[in-house]
């Protein structure tokens, strides 16, 4: 019987990660185990990806909001303009209560309608009609209260989060104000931390070019142990998550030393060659809630080397309908398998490939993960996938 299934994709359960826990051991432990429950086999070219948070946790890689503020202080003398943060409890909440404990005047500047990812400070028809321009309007905070209420809940979280900054202050010490060029907060001060993630390095440069004397990003903001505090030396603060009320739990570090000892002890237990990848939030978008998933700075910060590139594939469905819409049954089936085995190793351009988006492969299986694990109570933070690297021609 021919074959009939081609990828799948397990959760595989695991044991709660503490600091020092060997977590080499304890993924290879889980995939074994359920390959022998669930009687299964491991092949060459799997796909085993281990959700961020296991790796950090396992590294203890910790930092308290004190630590922050001490990296903030020294960073910066004056009053400081935190620039486009995402509208976050999880993400920047602890972000913020470290800058404010700093004790330094704080200038906040907020995306409108919505920030990078999709979180909205307003229902976008009422700015239309209100004849608000998000490309040229300045709104201080008393200006959005007087158009857009004394309240303004985010749809999904009920959190009104203009009130939730000011009220994570805790004074007066802050000023916010809702505009989408940066350059506008060199009225205020010219000491900034661009906190945005995807579009960092762009902002960092308007400010530079505008005559910002001072800018940090994220990803510079605990680059490296404060205190004996933990730390990223690539993305910093970025890819954090709450993990108490004064204490965050950072993206991991050594990601890709951590991955080659996980594929090397596969191996030796195996005989099998397995790719291994470590992944954080999927790069996909809501379309109900417009919200874009992606709020570490990449999906995966380490992978091993068969995980690189993008795909390259043919578009069955576009070739069936063309180059062999003649064809039926049996004949069909053969003639694409042949087009599949002998398709070229570039297809970029190629109107076979129609519509088949050349993404990252890392991206695509980071996505794949994250849905499949979540970030709730489902347990399954590892993931196996099998048969992603197979086609329609694979027997």
């Amino acid at each position: 019987m021919k074959r009939m299934v081609g990828t799948t994709v397990r959760g595989i359960r695991a044991p709660i990660i503490k600091e020092g826990d060997d977590l080499v051991n304890i993924v290879v432990d889980c995939v074994l185990k359920a390959s022998e429950s669930e009687n299964f086999a491991l092949r060459d070219k799997d796909v085993i990806g281990i959700t961020e948070s296991l790796l950090s946790r396992a590294q203890g890689n910790y930092a308290s909001i004190d630590d922050v503020a001490s990296d903030i202080n020294g960073k910066f003398s004056g009053a400081i303009g935190v620039i486009f943060p995402i509208l976050s409890r999880n993400r920047f909440a602890n972000i913020f209560k470290g800058i404010v404990k700093s004790g330094k005047k704080i200038y906040l500047f907020l995306n409108y309608p919505s920030d990078e990812v999709g979180n909205h400070l307003m229902d976008p028809d009422m700015m239309y009609n209100s004849g608000v321009n998000p490309y040229t309007d300045i709104l201080s905070e008393d200006e959005y209260r007087k158009i857009f209420g004394k309240k303004v809940l985010h749809p999904f979280t009920g959190i009104d989060y203009v009130e939730m900054y000011r009220e994570l202050a805790g004074s007066d010490n802050i000023k916010i104000y809702l505009t989408n060029d940066p350059r506008t907060a060199l009225k205020y001060t010219k000491e900034f931390l661009v906190a945005n993630i995807h579009e960092r390095f762009r902002t960092k440069k308007i400010l530079l070019d505008a005559g910002a004397e001072k800018v940090y990003s994220l990803d510079e903001v605990l680059c490296k142990p404060v205190n004996g505090s933990g730390f990223n030396p690539d993305y910093g603060l970025l890819g954090s998550n709450m993990a108490t009320d004064n204490k965050l739990k950072l993206f991991p570090r050594d990601c890709e030393e951590f991955v080659y000892k996980v594929q090397s002890v596969l191996k030796e237990k195996t005989g099998k060659h397995i790719e291994v990848m470590i992944y954080g939030d999927g790069a996909f978008k809501d379309p109900v809630g417009k919200i874009w998933e992606l709020a570490d700075p990449v999906v995966s910060p380490g992978y091993t080397e068969g995980l690189k590139g993008t795909p390259n594939e043919i578009k069955i469905k576009f070739v069936a309908d063309n180059e062999l819409n003649g064809l039926q049954g049996e004949d069909l089936d053969n003639a694409m398998r042949k087009k599949i085995e002998e398709k070229s190793k570039y297809l970029v351009g190629s109107s076979d490939s129609l519509g088949t988006t050349p993404r990252r492969i890392t991206d695509l299986i980071g996505s794949l993960c994250d849905l499949t694990s979540g970030s709730g109570d489902k347990g399954t933070p590892i993931v196996l996938i099998q048969g992603y690297f197979d086609n329609y021609a694979s027997e």
